[in-house]
C-alpha cells in the first residue's frame, strides 16, 4: 500500500491545491509513483478524462504535476454548486442528482464506502497518494460525518501537514485557532505547518515561529513564498478574477458570467507576456478589446438573463456589429443559437424557455443525460478572421446537458462570431497561438512580436518552478520521515 500525507489549510484559498501540487511533483522527481487524492471538492472547474468520467479540475493539475494520467479515482466526489443551496453531485466521474446542501449532507454517510475504495484502489498502484483537504478542519459544526479533513485523515491512516495564509494576515491566529479546535487525537494528527504566501526575508518570522510551535505541539516545516504560477486554479476564488491587468499588445475580455464554468480554458492566453486576459462583470468594463470571449457556465439560462440585466449583451451586440470577433465556449455557445429550452428543468431555472441571442444559427434543448466526452477532430468551414484554423487538429473535452443539433462542426462560426462544446480547444499546440497572430493582423501589427508559446512545455516549466521554490522552503527530510 502507498504511504501517504495530508495536506490541510486554515481556509479556502490558504494554497492546499498548489502545495499538494508541489509534492506530487517533488515525489515524482525522487522516483516515486505519486498520485493525488480528494474525496469531495466543489468546484465549477471540471475536466472529463480519457473513459468519459467527469473530475475535479485541481486533482488534474495535481495529476499532470505528478505526471501520471488523470483518473476519476482520485476524486470520486465533485459538488458542481447549481445554486447558493444547492450543487449537482457527481460520484464516480458520473451525476448521482442534484442535491440541496440539507439533503446531500444526510447522504454523506452513504457515500464513505466509495470513497474508501476509491483510495484504496488508488493506494494499491502507487507508492505515495498527496490527499489535499477541503476549507478548513475546524469547520466544528461539520465534524459529525466529515469526509473531507479529519474524517478522512483518520479513515485512512494519514498524517496532516496544515497550511496558513500569511498573506491574507493573521497567520499565527490562523494555525493555532485551527489546532486548538481539534479534539486532542485530531491535533496528534498534525505533524507539521506550512506558512504560505510569504513576501520578505523569512529570518523575521523566527521568534514567532518558535512560540507557534510550542502552542501547536508540531513544527514549523517551512514558509514558502508568495509563487506567481500560471496553473489551474480550483475554482471561482481564483485571484485571476480580482487581478488588474494592464491591456497588452492583445487585448482579450472574458464576460465572468455569475456560473463561469472552466476559465481554465483561457490559460494558454495567458502564456503569452504580451497578451492581456481580463475578466468583466460589467458593460463599464469591456471597454475596446480585441477579442470578447463568452465562456462556459454550469447555469446557461440564468446567466444569459443576467447578461441582459447586467447590459452586457447590449455590449456584446455593439462591439460585433463593430466588428469585434466574439468567440465563445459551451454553455456561452448555447447562449448565441436562436432559442434554449428546458422542458425538464434540468438546470432549476425560473424559467423553461429563453430567447438566444440569435447570433448563431442553432436551438439548444435540454434533457436529463450529460454528454461528457474527450473528442477532437480537424476544424472546417471556419470563416472570417480566424480562417486559419481551418485545416488544425483540435482537441478537448465536452460536459454539457444541451443539445444544439447534429452535424455541428468542431467550431461554428458566422462572420465574425465562433462557438464551440470544445472546453480546452485552445490548449492543442497552434491553436491559441494561431488566434492571437489573426488578432495581431486585424490590428494591423507584427505578430511576430508576441512570439509563440506551447501550453504543455508552459505547464512543465511551471510545474518545474512550483517544486523548486516548495522544495527549497520546506524541511524536505522531515516530510519524508513523516511519510515514513
Amino acid at each position: 500500500m502507498a504511504k501517504t500525507i495530508m495536506i490541510q489549510g486554515t481556509m479556502s484559498s490558504a494554497g492546499k491545491s498548489l502545495i499538494a501540487a508541489a509534492l506530487c511533483r517533488i515525489f515524482r522527481q525522487d522516483g516515486f509513483r505519486t498520485a493525488p487524492f480528494k474525496s469531495q471538492n466543489m468546484a465549477l472547474n471540471s475536466y472529463i478524462t480519457k473513459d468519459g468520467l467527469e473530475m475535479g479540475r485541481a486533482q488534474v493539475m495535481q495529476a499532470e504535476a505528478a505526471m501520471t494520467e488523470p483518473d476519476v479515482r482520485m476524486n470520486p466526489i465533485l459538488l458542481k454548486p447549481t445554486s447558493d443551496v444547492g450543487s449537482q453531485v457527481i460520484v464516480n466521474g458520473k451525476v448521482l442528482g442534484n442535491m440541496r446542501a440539507a439533503e446531500y449532507y444526510r447522504r454523506k454517510r452513504e457515500l464513505m464506502p466509495v470513497i474508501r475504495e476509491a483510495f484504496d484502489s488508488l493506494a494499491g498502484e502507487y507508492d505515495i497518494v498527496v490527499i489535499e483537504g477541503a476549507g478548513s478542519p475546524a469547520e466544528i459544526n461539520l465534524r459529525e460525518d466529515d469526509i473531507v479533513n479529519m474524517g478522512l485523515a483518520q479513515m485512512v491512516d494519514a498524517p496532516v501537514l496544515l497550511v496558513g495564509d500569511i498573506d491574507r494576515g493573521g497567520v499565527f491566529a490562523q494555525l493555532y485557532g485551527t489546532t486548538a479546535l481539534l479534539s486532542r487525537e485530531e491535533q496528534e494528527r498534525v505533524k507539521g505547518l506550512i506558512i504560505n504566501k510569504f513576501r520578505g526575508d523569512p529570518a523575521i518570522l523566527a521568534p514567532g515561529l518558535r512560540e507557534l510551535e510550542a502552542l501547536c505541539h508540531a513544527p514549523v516545516l517551512g514558509v514558502v513564498p508568495y509563487l506567481h504560477v500560471k496553473l489551474d486554479d480550483e475554482d471561482s476564488l481564483s485571484g485571476r478574477f480580482e487581478r488588474r491587468t494592464k491591456r497588452g499588445l492583445i487585448d482579450i475580455a472574458v464576460i465572468r458570467l455569475p456560473r463561469i464554468s472552466n476559465f481554465t480554458d483561457f490559460g494558454p492566453f495567458e502564456q503569452y507576456e504580451q497578451v492581456s486576459v481580463r475578466y468583466i462583470t460589467s458593460p463599464d468594463e469591456l471597454h475596446d478589446p480585441d477579442l470578447i470571449i463568452l465562456p462556459g457556465t454550469k447555469s446557461t439560462i440564468a446567466d444569459l438573463m443576467w447578461l441582459r440585466q447586467c447590459g452586457l449583451e447590449a455590449a456584446i451586440f455593439k462591439g460585433v456589429s463593430a466588428g469585434k470577433p466574439l468567440f465563445s465556449i459551451c454553455g456561452g455557445f448555447q447562449m448565441l443559437g436562436r432559442r434554449i429550452a428546458d422542458p425538464d428543468r434540468t438546470e432549476a431555472a425560473d424559467v423553461t424557455e429563453i430567447a438566444g441571442m440569435g447570433l448563431l444559427d442553432m436551438e439548444t434543448v435540454f434533457d436529463g443525460h450529460k454528454i461528457q466526452k474527450q473528442t477532437g477532430g480537424v476544424a472546417e468551414g471556419v470563416q472570417g478572421i480566424f480562417e486559419d484554423l481551418n485545416g488544425r487538429t483540435c482537441s478537448g473535452y465536452e460536459i454539457h446537458m444541451g443539445r444544439s443539433g447534429t452535424g455541428l462542426p468542431l467550431i461554428t462560426s458566422r462572420g465574425n462570431v465562433y462557438g464551440t462544446y470544445l472546453h480546452g480547444i485552445f490548449d492543442a499546440d497552434g491553436i491559441a497561438d494561431a488566434v492571437l497572430r489573426a488578432l495581431c493582423r486585424m490590428r494591423g501589427l507584427d505578430p511576430e512580436k508576441l512570439g509563440t508559446c506551447s501550453a504543455a512545455a508552459s505547464k512543465e516549466r511551471e510545474y518545474d518552478t512550483l517544486a523548486d521554490a516548495v522544495r527549497s522552503s520546506l524541511d524536505l527530510d522531515a516530510v519524508y520521515r513523516i511519510l515514513s
